[in-house]
């Protein structure tokens, strides 16, 4: 069985998006985004500074996506005996 080549590195420019200040990304992009970053570096083919770079970028972007998720919870409102009310994922009343 013949032997694959090694991929070649992977410029992170080029792997991923153009990076876009976070405020910018949608919710879908900024997980796209992350998926990419976490293959790259999962594959091996990034060198030590990139590698580095896209750990801080991933970094970046898992937290824009856990602060618009917490945004969106904020926003839900459920319907209870015909009455709209603010969705706590505890169960309890919002504030």
């Amino acid at each position: 069985m013949p032997r694959s080549k090694p991929e070649p590195p992977v410029d992170l420019a080029t792997s991923v998006q153009a990076e876009r200040p976070l405020g910018a990304l949608k919710f879908e992009a900024a997980v796209a985004e992350l998926e990419q970053i976490v293959q790259d570096m999962e594959g091996g083919r990034l060198p030590l500074e990139e590698s580095l770079a896209a750990y801080r970028r991933g970094s970046e972007l898992l937290e824009h996506c856990q602060q618009q998720l917490g945004d969106a919870e904020h926003q839900i409102q459920i319907l209870e005996k015909g009455a709209l009310r603010a969705f706590t994922p505890d169960g309890g009343d919002a504030e």
